[in-house]
């Protein structure tokens, strides 16, 4: 996982509630292996109609929004499922952060293990974040180590967990954690007897 210090660029505003993993990436697409070529797929339902043509009235699907960076959503966005393909979505999409007034658990744990931040901001925050990004040329900096978000000349603050702002910060995941304390688990394996089964 790549470090993640601080995020700038464009906002797309998606406002709508209760955004399930299911919306974010529907399961007729959890056929790969990879952790990326989830991004065409990304709120499927919602950006194609019945023929598999492109609906040129969701957001995402207006060209001045293509390369935004960060996602303004709705209350209990990513509830559902426990798909780690949502998270992977997103980040095949480009966008690097997603700011809601609250999120389904797992997919938060799931976004934070992968690189992905999602950021809890109080609804009347979200809501004026939203009305900046109408403005496709809006920008935001979200700044990790500082926990805040700048955005219409105006900075807010939020709240990370301290091992998971350090996670993000030094772009350690689940495996990268593990290694830190490598030395210690070479040591274990090296004083384990013989006689009990190896833990290659």
């Amino acid at each position: 996982m790549e470090p993640v210090q601080r995020i700038e660029g464009t906002m797309a505003p998606l406002m709508r509630s209760h955004v399930d993993t299911d919306q974010i990436i529907p399961k007729q697409f959890l056929k790969r292996v990879e952790r990326t070529g989830f991004g065409p797929f990304l709120f499927y339902d919602w950006a194609y109609d019945h023929e598999g043509e492109l609906r040129t009235d969701f957001v995402l699907n207006q060209p001045e929004y293509e390369n935004a960076a960060v996602l303004i959503s709705g209350p209990n966005f990513g509830s559902g499922s426990s798909r780690e393909h949502a998270p992977w979505a997103l980040l095949d999409a480009g966008f690097q952060a997603v700011i809601a007034p609250s999120f389904g658990d797992i997919f938060r744990n799931n976004s934070f293990k992968n690189g992905l931040v999602p950021i809890i901001l109080p609804e009347e925050d979200v809501s004026r974040l939203a009305e900046i990004a109408a403005d496709p040329a809006a920008r935001i900096a979200i700044d990790i180590a500082q926990g805040t978000v700048t955005a219409g000349g105006q900075t807010t603050a939020f709240y990370l967990d301290p091992f998971v702002q350090h996670c993000l910060l030094n772009g350690l995941d689940d495996i990268a954690i593990t290694l830190e304390s490598e030395a210690d688990i070479s040591t274990f394996e090296g004083a384990r007897p013989g006689f009990k089964p190896s833990l290659a």
